[in-house]
């Protein structure tokens, strides 16, 4: 017997699909579920690795900036010590918070005709998020002090 009628219309055949018995069913039924769970926990960690290498970095690099803007404020003829540690604390607390501004000690020595200005930033190392042990880091921000009566 032909698929088509006479009129062109086709006729659909049924198709009869035998019930699966537990004998041919594939030994890894259902497991897909369950590797996914494993991958994706494992991704996320991997991701959230990731995301605090990279938060470390920004609150290193922030903290050196700030002790380096500190410094040139320091070092410049009419300002003083206490300027730059003014301009590195509001620079980090407004970054990162105040926990990561409680201890800078800025410092001046001298080489030769040279003066050199150094902020010293002790700073927690962030471990999880923004939190971690206190102090940890010391970072340094130096600049030239400005002379003005050299010629």
């Amino acid at each position: 017997m032909s698929r088509w009628t006479r009129r062109g219309v086709r006729r659909s055949r049924r198709v009869q699909v035998a019930p699966a018995d537990s004998s041919s069913a594939p030994a890894d039924s259902g497991s897909a579920v369950a590797e996914f769970a494993l991958i994706a926990a494992l991704l996320t960690l991997v991701l959230a690795g990731a995301l605090q290498i990279g938060l470390v970095i920004h609150v290193r690099n922030t903290v050196i900036d700030s002790a380096i803007a500190g410094a040139r404020q320091a070092g410049l003829a009419d300002q003083t010590a206490a300027d730059g540690r003014r301009l590195t604390a509001q620079l980090i607390t407004v970054s990162l918070g105040e926990r990561y501004a409680e201890s800078i000690a800025v410092s001046t020595t001298g080489t030769g005709d040279t003066e050199i200005v150094e902020v010293r930033v002790a700073t927690p190392l962030p471990v999880i998020g923004l939190w971690g042990p206190h102090e940890v880091w010391d970072l340094t921000g130096r600049s030239l002090a400005e002379d003005v009566d050299r010629e």
